[in-house]
């Protein structure tokens, strides 16, 4: 959990990240995240594309798996994850801040 926040905190947030997911033809599967209906899934290899193999490299090693596992593993979590940051089925400032106040619970703990 505390890796796929790192991540969203890495690439400038939830709303850049959101972009990024647009900017590869990923749009649909990220806005069903944000909105109050199912979340879409994505793969291993559509997050890698958007990520790139550095970022999620880190976090394979952080986490002690290979990159395919990690890959897989963070395209299981992200979709929930920006879910819960997302009640209201809309980006806000609000998202943000509870993106920042998540992380530094997560390493006070």
């Amino acid at each position: 959990m505390s890796a796929v926040m790192m991540l969203l905190q890495q690439n400038g947030g939830l709303g850049n990240v959101m972009a990024q997911f647009e900017q590869q033809g990923l749009g649909s599967q990220a806005a069903s995240w944000v909105g109050t209906g199912a979340n879409q899934a994505i793969s291993g290899d559509q997050l890698s594309s958007v990520f790139g193999s550095g970022a999620l490299g880190q976090i394979a090693s952080q986490l002690g798996m290979d990159q395919g596992q990690a890959s897989n593993a963070m395209a299981q979590l992200l979709p929930e994850v920006v879910n819960q940051l997302t009640p209201q089925g809309r980006i806000t400032n609000d998202s943000g801040d509870m993106l920042s106040q998540a992380l530094s619970m997560l390493r006070s703990s």
